[in-house]
């Protein structure tokens, strides 16, 4: 099998001749650690390929990771890096009051005018699976938006304003997809950071109120264009792993060590794909070679059955040794 049949099967349990892997390294190791990296990817090459960038972006993130400072993104809010090669934080969001959104519109022409060639071209050479960029994501983008602290009390209270917010946000990420859906990618990803460490930060029933009618409409329009489904969230999330299979996502990447790994296998192996991860909170930053190999063989273990389901991926952060993160991928091919 080649990569992008490989994971194709893992996707549609047609027994892969061994589990695909995929790594994300963070901006800092891309940036600061290039020849670590390098050495990695040709000793364990990743079986899934992304567009680094969507084309049409007026800014390369990578510049914007290389310095600390300031900068204000595409939709008008202001943010700040405390060291370079780490994402930063909103300071100044666009909408701070509701005043501001009679004159606020999102930056439609990133979408508009997006050329797919480049994109298509990548999906055309590649043995790999082709992955968007990440297109929606709603909770966040009315977080960089409004500020989460504001959010958090729209939410909580429902004024109209937040309403036309959520629907101009959703119309936006529509289009980025609808574009995407045009596009040889194999599969679309979006995502929204859902979870503390033991809990949802907000209420599952607003959550399928709000949020999970705005996801099904994503997945619905990825699977006419015959494409996959990918979708990421850090933190405690099991209260709505139902919801993303009932759905249809096909391939979920969260924090596996927030909950319970065996119970989420008992529940949704062979419901879903699960994308990653290993403990990037405790084990491939402080953890030691065995610790790694014990947490790979636990997500095996409660996950992995022969005719699919499970893609090896972890996240590369700024204090994670290069030997933790090949011994991921090493004990995976046991």
């Amino acid at each position: 099998m080649n990569s992008r049949e490989r994971v194709k099967a893992a996707l549609t349990f047609q027994h892969p001749d061994r589990v695909p892997r995929d790594l994300w390294a963070l901006p800092y190791v891309g940036l600061f650690r290039k020849n670590e990296l390098d050495e990695l990817l040709a000793e364990f090459p990743p079986d899934l390929g992304g567009i680094q960038l969507s084309p049409g972006q007026s800014n390369d993130d990578q510049d914007r990771y290389r310095q600390a400072g300031s900068y204000v993104d595409e939709w008008g809010s202001t943010w700040f890096l405390g060291e370079p090669g780490v994402v930063g934080e909103v300071k100044k969001p666009a909408i701070a009051s509701w005043a501001d959104l009679a004159h606020f519109q999102p930056p439609w022409s990133l979408v508009r005018e997006r050329d797919f060639s480049h994109a298509n071209r990548a999906a055309e050479q590649s043995l790999r699976f082709i992955l968007s960029p990440c297109t929606a994501r709603p909770f966040e983008r009315l977080q960089f938006l409004r500020g989460t602290e504001a959010l958090f009390t729209d939410l909580a209270y429902g004024p109209a304003e937040l309403r036309s917010l959520i629907e101009m946000v959703h119309a936006y990420y529509l289009e980025d997809i609808r574009g995407w859906c045009t596009s040889n990618v194999d599969g679309i990803m979006f995502m929204d950071d859902w979870g503390t460490n033991s809990a949802l930060l907000i209420r599952p029933k607003t959550w399928r109120e709000i949020f999970k009618p705005l996801y099904k409409e994503y997945v619905e329009l990825i699977h006419a264009a015959g494409k996959f489904a990918f979708f990421h969230s850090d933190g405690h999330i099991a209260a709505i792993y139902p919801d993303l299979v009932e759905i249809g996502v096909d391939a979920v990447n969260s924090q596996l060590f927030c909950m319970n790994i065996e119970e989420l296998g008992r529940l949704y192996k062979g419901k879903i794909t699960f994308w990653g991860e290993i403990d990037r909170q405790h084990v491939l930053p402080f953890g030691g070679v065995e610790d790694v190999r014990a947490a790979v063989r636990r997500v095996r273990s409660a996950l992995y059955d022969p005719s699919g389901g499970v893609i090896a991926q972890c996240e590369w952060g700024v204090d994670n040794r290069r030997e933790n993160i090949r011994t991921v991928y090493e004990t995976w091919l046991e």
